[in-house]
């Protein structure tokens, strides 16, 4: 199993520079303990992740502040962009980086956010699919044909020219059971979050199965889960130390839920005091179920029913609300777990067959009712 670490703040009321020494601070940590990569999103107009609109160029920060991770968008809102500035900015990057860049494509659903070039909003995932292959196309050094003035096509190629011969992409899913056909026959690889742990073999499953139908090597695609991550000894004490930054977070992305809701014309009806018990129960559910919240045996256990799932890689979210000492303090007991699902040195990653129990038997059930938060960006 893969360990790599996701950046996607729930508020920025941190002095910005402080934020950003702290995503410093943290990859370079992970960068000399052998983490695999550091996922930075894009995000706009809102307190919610404010402080990440263009994750090129702090990609590039990080670029020259690190050896060895692979850095990676995620995500990149597609529709926001020409498929032309994206080549652009991803392959400085990746000359910087000596080669290690990736980057997780999303079709974005937020309207507030497509002042970024409106007339894609209706079509934002068919425009998103569709110019994965431009993006292909322009890495590899190809001209692409695009409209010019006048009416007239202009060819256009790209430079610099990056390091890596092909552009690694991964699709971001939330809800859209179709998003992991998309990726697999597309061959691209998927990033996600955990909403059901039964729905997420059948997901890999039938991703595997699309990458075959199109020709893809159906083992090569990597299926990456996003969790809410910190580990410490003492059950309680963790619970205590995540659970108000937990539910701030949630109570932080219905807020922006609303927001959206009023833009399309709808509300919701559910009042501050229903929202804030929907959002404690929420907080119990990621942490009992869907998380590498707790001790070390409890967090190793959900790794690996990740792994018998048919997952690759685990981007642990360390950036949901606590202190930023707080989550440095707490980096070498995420190494510690990530040295356990290390490789031997002779042998290459194997996929047990056992059935692992649920590492969450140490709290009281939640109920059933509490819903699983959905990623941010594709709800197409």
């Amino acid at each position: 199993m893969d360990f790599s670490v996701y950046f996607f703040s729930a508020n920025d009321r941190h002095d910005f520079g402080e934020r950003y020494r702290f995503v410093l601070d943290v990859a370079r940590f992970i960068d000399s303990r052998g983490f695999t990569a550091i996922w930075t999103p894009e995000r706009h107009f809102q307190e919610f992740g404010g402080s990440f609109p263009n994750p090129a160029v702090l990609s590039a920060a990080l670029a020259v502040s690190t050896r060895h991770l692979q850095l990676r968008a995620g995500s990149v809102v597609l529709p926001h962009h020409h498929p032309v500035r994206v080549a652009e900015e991803w392959a400085l990057v990746d000359q910087l980086s000596g080669g290690r860049t990736g980057i997780c494509v999303a079709t974005g659903w937020h309207q507030g956010d497509f002042v970024f070039y409106p007339e894609n909003y209706d079509t934002r995932r068919e425009y998103t699919l569709r110019h994965v292959e431009t993006l292909r196309s322009l890495w590899r050094g190809a001209p692409v044909a695009f409209p010019g003035p006048g009416g007239r096509e202009l060819s256009a190629r790209t430079y610099p020219r990056p390091v890596q011969p092909e552009l690694p992409l991964w699709l971001v899913h939330t809800s859209n059971p179709q998003t992991w056909a998309d990726a697999g026959r597309l061959g691209l690889n998927v990033l996600s979050l955990l909403t059901s742990w039964e729905k997420l073999a059948e997901d890999i499953a039938r991703y595997r199965a699309a990458r075959a139908e199109a020709g893809h090597d159906p083992a090569a695609g990597i299926v990456t889960i996003g969790m809410h991550t910190y580990i410490g000894d003492d059950e309680d004490r963790v619970w205590e130390t995540v659970r108000g930054p937990v539910k701030n977070y949630l109570s932080s992305f219905m807020a922006q839920q609303r927001t959206d809701d009023k833009v399309r014309g709808s509300a919701r009806g559910a009042d501050a005091e229903e929202q804030d018990k929907l959002a404690e129960l929420m907080a119990e559910d990621y942490y009992q179920r869907r998380s590498l919240l707790g001790t070390p045996d409890k967090c190793a256990a959900t790794v690996e029913r990740l792994r018998d799932s048919g997952v690759d890689e685990v981007a642990c979210l360390v950036d949901f609300g606590l202190p930023f000492d707080t989550v440095t303090a707490a980096l070498p007991a995420l190494d510690a777990l990530r040295r356990r699902f290390a490789p031997a040195p002779t042998t290459t990653r194997a996929t047990a067959s056992a059935t692992v129990p649920d590492p969450t038997a140490t709290r009281a059930p939640v109920p059933a009712t509490a819903p699983p938060m959905t990623w941010y960006y594709d709800r197409g």
